[in-house]
């Protein structure tokens, strides 16, 4: 077995008198001997945190992985004290068909039950993780129910703005040139034509997107379907009113969306959301 002995010190551990680089490659080199395996080289990152992933030595010793069969530490947080990274190196290792063992804890890949406690470490990451996911979405839910826009002012929900708005101070506000421009668009679908026909008048204008692409069937499927230029913002099923400005009214957009569920050949992907009606104060 060809061992990569990883070491690394932070200058606050430096300063807490914590395990010198000098022992913790003693510590190493030593069960190396007890376990025969050669020491192929030892990385060592100097004043570095754990939670920093982008480490001079640790970066080399990944780049070098084909040289080495293990990864030797002293302890699992001297290679990361961030969960979210140390289950993406083991990833990484697990892929290359490359070990881990850490001289001083029970996680040695290397045999089963290493193995095991890896895999219960990596589903409680997971678990971690989608719980966040989970605060995150009840927590934006939350805000978007309790939401009360004012003619002074329309906050967002955390979104990039599209074509004819922007934020200003974190406020939404429209684009006068780019909203003239949608209610043209909104006009122009009202009044009977195809999204084919105003891309190309559009293109033939030389009237681009904001990232001054041309405009297709995608792009303006995208505008036409969406509530934020009839005054409302959608998230999860939850309708905020805004007062940025819109391009064309409720009933309008209502419309449209009937239009469009219309073309659609198959019945099964007509979907259409509509709004409720006009605006109520």
């Amino acid at each position: 077995m060809r061992a990569a002995v990883y070491v690394r010190v932070s200058t606050d551990e430096q300063a807490m008198g914590g395990y010198s680089l000098d022992a913790q490659k003693e510590i190493l080199a030593s069960y190396c001997v007890a376990e025969g395996w050669d020491v192929h080289a030892v990385y060592e990152d100097d004043g570095y945190s754990g939670t920093n992933a982008r480490r001079p030595a640790y970066a080399r010793m990944m780049a070098e992985m084909d040289s080495w069969d293990v990864v030797l530490v002293m302890k699992m947080d001297r290679i990361h004290r961030n969960s979210r990274n140390f289950m993406a190196m083991m990833d990484s290792l697990g892929k290359s068909g490359k070990m881990f063992v850490s001289s001083m804890e029970a996680l040695d890949t290397t045999n089963a039950l290493g193995r095991f406690v890896v895999d219960m470490i990596q589903r409680i990451a997971q678990l971690e993780s989608e719980q966040i996911g989970e605060r995150t979405h009840m927590g934006m839910r939350e805000k978007a129910e309790s939401m009360s826009n004012t003619p002074a002012g329309s906050r967002t929900l955390g979104f990039n703005p599209p074509f004819g708005y922007r934020l200003s101070g974190g406020l939404l506000e429209s684009v006068p040139e780019e909203m003239e421009v949608a209610e043209g668009i909104f006009g122009s679908y009202l009044s009977g034509s195809t999204m084919d026909s105003i891309a190309y008048r559009l293109n033939k204008e030389g009237i681009s997107t904001r990232r001054g692409n041309p405009w297709n069937q995608f792009n303006l499927g995208k505008l036409l379907h969406n509530p934020i230029y009839a005054g409302y913002m959608r998230w999860d099923g939850v309708l905020v009113r805004h007062f940025a400005g819109s391009a064309v009214s409720p009933e309008g957009f209502n419309s449209v969306q009937e239009i469009i569920a219309s073309r659609v050949k198959d019945p099964k992907k007509r979907r259409i959301c509509l709004l409720p009606g006009d605006f109520e104060d």
